[in-house]
């Protein structure tokens, strides 16, 4: 289910029991069509955590990738994402009556050593949305556990970061709230695994995204779905503003606004 085997490094062990884990789709494809998508993927790390008894801290959800921040429990890690993948493409696949596999390579991950880093990588974590600029406040995303530490936990264990934070609770709730959204450009685990799209991938990338016979049709669709796409486009690894404009004939400007 998790794509083809490719050249393995092995994975750098953390004295946490705390990873920050990247899913991607194959071929970059879409691995949540809709609301329905990603509710399920929610429920099957839920149903798990309390099989492997993981911990999550930390996770957002993004149309062809996903982010979690996981400390391993009584299960390896690695048998959990199995059982967690597996899960999902199965019901995923019927949904959408297609098989084979959904999931790019195994998963990415890599170890968090220290409070310092546990912080910020969750900060990048609930960024992701707002960097692809489909909202303009990371409270307004849905699918990340921002509004989980801010109001009824349903997945995440929201002590250890408040702990960290300040021993009153309600302290804590005021600097995290300021600290997620504080900038930061730091380098992690998908940019440092960024590979060039190169033109031909990504003008079939913009075809398929769009439901175009030729990537230059983008620029002829109506606004709002324009922007769609566009947005879409901008979340995958790999593929830049000026690339986008190249091939489809619209302006960096207009896809940085979208």
């Amino acid at each position: 289910m998790w794509g083809e085997s490719m050249p393995r490094r092995a994975r750098q062990s953390s004295k946490t029991g705390i990873y920050h884990i990247m899913l991607r789709g194959i071929n970059r494809q879409s691995i949540f069509e809709d609301d329905e998508d990603r509710e399920k993927f929610l429920q099957v790390l839920n149903k798990y955590k309390e099989i492997c008894r993981y911990l999550v801290y930390g996770y957002c959800l993004m149309d062809n990738h996903i982010h979690l921040l996981i400390k391993e429990g009584e299960e390896f890690l690695a048998d959990a994402m199995k059982r967690i993948g597996a899960s999902y493409v199965y019901w995923y696949n019927r949904k959408y009556e297609r098989c084979g596999h959904l999931f790019q390579d195994r998963y990415m991950s890599e170890p968090v050593e220290d409070d310092s880093y546990l912080l910020t990588v969750l900060r990048y974590i609930h960024q992701n949305p707002l960097k692809a600029k489909i909202v303009n406040h990371i409270k307004e995303y849905k699918w990340s556990s921002y509004g989980e530490y801010l109001g009824k936990e349903k997945i995440i264990e929201p002590a250890l970061i408040f702990n960290i934070l300040s021993e009153d609770l309600s302290r804590a709730k005021g600097i995290f709230v300021q600290f997620m959204n504080q900038s930061d450009d730091s380098p992690f685990l998908d940019i440092n695994e960024t590979k060039k799209i190169s033109d031909k991938e990504a003008k079939e990338i913009i075809e398929r995204y769009g439901n175009l016979k030729a990537a230059g049709e983008l620029r002829k669709l109506e606004k709002d779905k324009r922007d769609e796409v566009l947005r879409k486009l901008k979340q995958i690894q790999g593929i830049s503003t000026r690339q986008i404009a190249r091939i489809t004939g619209i302006s960096q400007s207009v896809i940085t606004r979208a």
